[in-house]
């Protein structure tokens, strides 16, 4: 056991979903029929291609299957190595990006009574994100509404790159729905493929799709903010998983100048974007993508301007790290507990339900 993390909230790992005929048995006869006649079962999003190196790290790929189904494996190498206290689940698969609204509403139901099932039920550790169809937000409303009042679902999971901007009002249904149940909201890294992850068009490579996702997680941001939602929904909360952390001071510095030469076109926002987004929005640690600097490390860590926004995440079983070095050298002591334990418990509060 790592003795740096040991009794830390570990806020973004995967579980990983065989196929489609693991989902099956929690499916209505409509769908196991489709499936089955259809012979569909390649629903692993592009975002985490299943070979690709980043996706698990060598010693964490299990000898057969994909990476993240093996549950064994997954209580010894993301559970017992870091002495975690409680992890959450974030599962990532075609349910929450598929093209048609009904299927996907389908998959991410079953995915859901899957990890309750055969995930939560084994482990008291284990807690989830509900999994919800992001290309129909009355159907992601009606999946929230289901599986609200389980309280090891602590969070509900949305891609970074959807069909439009999330500040946009077709949205505001997920958002009035997690604060009527009080739970946050997790923006994770990965697309839909609408449209190109660059503001210039599609990539050639998944190293730029992959790297260009910081760029999604700022144009969220902006338009979650611009638009007033923190505003309209003041109890809301975000958590954005895999987004990086050092592209935040630059952007935080870059929104306030902005605003203070254009904010009579947003008058709504009556107080700095960085004072918004700090009390409103988190982020999990991995990747923390600093140069292995410990002067760097702290000097990024103070940049952000807050000792409330990191959550600690190993993000299992993607490869971020080696061996147990989940935290950056030089990481500020003092923020490493808060990061561990006091941030995640104030950022979920469903977790202080079981924390004695």
């Amino acid at each position: 056991m790592n003795a740096i993390t040991a009794g830390a909230i570990d806020c973004d790992i995967h579980p990983g979903v065989p196929g489609i005929r693991t989902l099956l048995p929690y499916m209505n006869d409509h769908w196991q029929d489709a499936f089955v006649s259809r012979g569909a079962d390649d629903f692993d999003l592009a975002s985490y291609p299943t070979a690709a190196p980043i996706t698990c790290r060598d010693d964490w790929r299990p000898t057969q299957g994909k990476p993240g189904t093996d549950f064994t494996l997954l209580q010894s190498q993301a559970l017992d190595a870091f002495g975690t206290r409680f992890a959450i689940c974030n599962p990532l698969y075609g349910g929450a990006v598929a093209v048609s609204e009904s299927m996907g509403a389908a998959i991410c139901s079953a995915i859901n009574d899957w990890m309750r099932d055969q995930w939560l039920s084994r482990d008291p550790r284990l807690r989830a994100s509900i999994v919800v169809p992001a290309q129909a937000p009355h159907l992601a409303v009606e999946e929230i509404e289901r599986l609200a009042g389980d309280h090891r679902f602590v969070q509900i999971l949305l891609p970074a790159a959807a069909e439009l901007l999330y500040g946009k009002s077709y949205y505001w249904p997920i958002w009035q729905t997690a604060v009527k149940h009080g739970l946050p909201v997790g923006i994770h890294a990965g697309s839909m493929f609408r449209y190109a992850p660059t503001s210039n068009g599609w990539p050639s490579h998944y190293l730029h799709d992959y790297v260009s996702q910081s760029q999604v997680f700022e144009d969220q941001l902006l338009s979650l903010v611009t638009e007033g939602i923190f505003v309209r929904f003041p109890e809301l909360r975000i958590v954005l998983l895999e987004s990086g952390v050092t592209w935040l001071p630059g952007f935080l510095w870059r929104h306030r100048k902005t605003w203070r030469g254009v904010r009579a076109e947003v008058p709504w926002v009556d107080r700095p974007p960085p004072d918004i987004i700090r009390d409103h929005v988190r982020l999990t640690m991995q990747p923390f993508d600093a140069p292995p600097d410990p002067q760097v490390v702290a000097e990024m860590c103070d940049m952000i301007g807050s000792d409330d926004m990191l959550l600690f995440a190993t993000d299992y079983p993607h490869w971020q790290f080696d061996a147990t070095d989940a935290v950056p050298i030089g990481f500020p002591p003092d923020l490493l507990r808060k990061a561990m334990f006091d941030n995640p418990m104030s950022a979920y509060p469903r977790l202080k339900e079981t924390v004695a």
